[in-house]
């Protein structure tokens, strides 16, 4: 049974384990992705381009250089901030908050799913 209760919620995000956290940090893609592979959304993965919707940082479109699934953030390249004594940090960015607009295909099972998605996607549209 599930529970509505924000309380449990926090828990069962805390105490979820790592390989069920990942399905939590999907994106959406961007229309042109949508359209070719007939999906709304995907799991973020380092190497994609990723733009940022909301926030400070909106309209940066930058490739993802990790994703933190303990706490559910990505790190952007060339998304930094300022600590007080001037050193340049890494801003983390949650995945609801950014677009997919280029997958990484290298690696070859991720690459294999595309294409079959690409595929199904075809024939539906015919």
């Amino acid at each position: 049974m599930n529970s509505t209760k924000p309380r449990k919620q926090r828990k069962m995000l805390r105490n979820m384990p790592i390989h069920r956290k990942g399905r939590l940090l999907s994106a959406h893609l961007s229309p042109e992705l949508r359209k070719k592979y007939g999906i709304r959304s995907m799991t973020v993965r380092k190497g994609d381009v990723v733009q940022i919707v909301r926030g400070a940082f909106t309209g940066h479109t930058e490739k993802v250089s990790s994703v933190d699934r303990t706490r559910y953030l990505l790190h952007i390249e060339g998304v930094t901030i300022a600590k007080s004594d001037e050193k340049q940090v890494s801003r983390p960015i949650h995945p609801s908050n950014v677009i997919i607009t280029k997958l990484d295909t290298s690696d070859p099972w991720r690459k294999r799913k595309l294409d079959e998605l690409e595929k199904k996607a075809k024939e539906a549209s015919e």
